[in-house]
């Protein structure tokens, strides 16, 4: 694949791009406008900072940070200076970020200043208050120095300003040779998510991984040079990261970063931009067929939408290509643990191939459906979703006792979805083993939301399920006992989730039981809620 052959990691990727596609434009951010060379020298800036502030190949860099232009610099300046990305869910709470930063021991944080009323900053100074590490936050000490991405940093942080300074006396040469040795078989970057047992993991994906995935995935969408491209879904998603920033540096597109999903900014930010690509949830198209104000926006200029993560209505569908006139509408299926990508519909393929499945395994690997045993079963029969081929990750960072649990000896990736496959190789998912809801495009499991549930004092047990949303797809419900003598309420209970936990994990509904139903072994049976909620 030319991923893996011409541009050896990302560093090649981004130097590639910057001399191939040169004067085009390469990022717009409101007034802000970056060709494809000043966005070579910028991020080449940023590597250089990275390496004078001792950034060594492998150490670990996080960004915490909405999509911007600032978000794709310091990313791939850290990537070029050979460190692996860890991207942060700017949804995630303190606790929840430091959480990753820990167990990742990154050595440097790029993170925004405030964002949508919320201090970062503030919020992991208190999650990271106690501890002996004499960095810039105690109860983080792997963790060096924190670059804020805004004009102001408190003290003992760096503004971003400062932190570019800093690089000014790195040779370029030396810069581009660090560039240069960063081989296809490095780690790229490590997605942390979180599995049955509530506790983040992170999967490992390398350089060549990444550009033959994404490669792959440029071809089947059909992405072109010229491409004007809004990317909504997060940065720290890898279909935001890579289906977005990674993509078009292969293909010479425009990105035109959008901090927060908003319809009325994604419908104004299409017709002012003449955005040609607008891939995303469900729920994002959706939206803008039913905006009341859709017909005052030239939207002429779509003529690519890729989605999934939730069930997607044939009648979506339809309408998009019906009413918008978009001519590639396509589905696709994947997760972290695979780069991403597993499956993806085929330009040309009819409306109710799109709509019901997911389409068909990407070219050079393998998707199986398999019975409780490990056997292999028919087409149209569910069982669980098991895949091999160059897309599945190294194995989880420094967790031998999950990648194991994940992993087979012989290299297949148990997804811990059900799906079926169809005659002609196209897969349906249908549910998920460990119980993961998606809501509005987000993966939220109920382990994690259970524990954190669980610290409050007045909760005694609980257990959550995901239940149908019209605006979100899925959303959770929670089940709870309380402790004797508390009087806890379902308000109070969700307001003080929403302090605690990222808001899609935050469920929407809570009822109290006396007890939860369990099976003989002492676990919860899910389905049996689920048939109460009527889900």
């Amino acid at each position: 694949m030319r991923g893996d052959l011409e541009w050896g990691g990302i560093p090649g990727l981004v130097r590639a791009a910057a001399e191939r596609y040169g004067t085009r434009e390469a990022v717009v951010e409101g007034r802000t406008r970056v060709s494809y060379a000043e966005l070579g020298e910028r991020v080449e800036h940023a590597a250089a900072a990275c390496m004078a502030n001792g950034v060594e190949p492998g150490d670990r860099v996080a960004v915490w940070a909405p999509n911007t232009l600032d978000w794709i610099v310091s990313a791939l300046g850290a990537v070029c200076a050979g460190a692996v990305l860890v991207p942060l869910n700017t949804r995630f709470k303190g606790t929840e970020a430091a959480y990753v930063l820990d167990r990742s021991r990154a050595r440097l944080l790029f993170v925004t200043g405030t964002f949508l009323g919320t201090s970062y900053v503030a919020s992991l100074r208190r999650a990271a208050a106690e501890g002996t590490g004499d960095g810039p936050l105690p109860g983080l000490p792997h963790l060096e120095q924190v670059v804020v991405l805004a004009e102001d940093a408190p003290q003992s942080f760096r503004t971003w300003k400062d932190f570019l300074a800093s690089g000014d006396g790195v040779p370029a040469d030396a810069v581009r040779t660090r560039a240069a040795s960063v081989e296809g078989s490095a780690p790229s970057d490590i997605v942390f998510t979180s599995g049955t047992t509530g506790r983040p993991k992170g999967a490992v994906i390398t350089h060549a991984q990444t550009l033959r995935c994404y490669d792959v995935w440029s071809e089947l969408a059909g992405l072109r040079e010229g491409d004007r491209y809004l990317i909504v879904n997060p940065f720290f998603h890898t279909f935001g990261y890579k289906a977005g920033i990674i993509a078009c540096l292969m293909r010479g597109a425009t990105m035109v970063p959008q901090p927060v999903f908003n319809v009325d900014t994604v419908l104004a930010n299409v017709a002012a931009e003449r955005i040609s690509v607008l891939p995303g949830p469900p729920t994002l198209h959706q939206s803008i067929l039913d905006h009341p104000s859709r017909d005052q926006y030239d939207l002429s200029a779509l003529r690519l939408v890729v989605t999934g993560a939730a069930v997607v209505p044939l009648r979506l569908v339809e309408r998009l290509r019906a009413e918008l006139r978009i001519a590639t509408v396509l589905t696709a299926y994947g997760l972290s643990e695979a780069s991403g990508i597993v499956t993806m519909c085929r330009r040309g393929d009819p409306a109710d191939v799109i709509a019901a499945t997911s389409g068909r395994a990407i070219p050079d690997t393998e998707v199986r459906v398999v019975a409780p045993g490990g056997e292999p079963l028919p087409p149209g029969h569910p069982g669980e979703v098991l895949v091999r081929g160059h897309h599945v990750m190294q194995g989880y960072f420094e967790d031998p006792e999950e990648t194991r649990r994940c992993l087979t000896p012989d290299g297949w990736l148990r997804t811990g979805d059900v799906g079926v496959l169809d005659a002609a190789g196209n897969l349906r998912i249908t549910d998920r083993i460990k119980d993961m809801f998606i809501v509005g495009g987000f993966n939220a499991y109920p382990a994690e939301i259970e524990q954190l549930l669980g610290v409050h004092p007045a909760v005694a047990d609980v257990a959550v399920i995901g239940v149908p949303d019209p605006r979100l797809g899925e959303v959770g419900k929670a089940y709870v006992v309380r402790r004797p003598g508390s009087v806890v309420t379902a308000d109070d209970l969700i307001a003080w989730a929403r302090r605690e936990m990222a808001n899609y994990k935050v469920p929407r509904a809570v009822e109290f039981v006396a007890e939860l139903p369990r099976n003989a072994s002492g676990k919860v049976v899910k389905g049996e809620l689920r048939g109460r909620a009527g889900g």
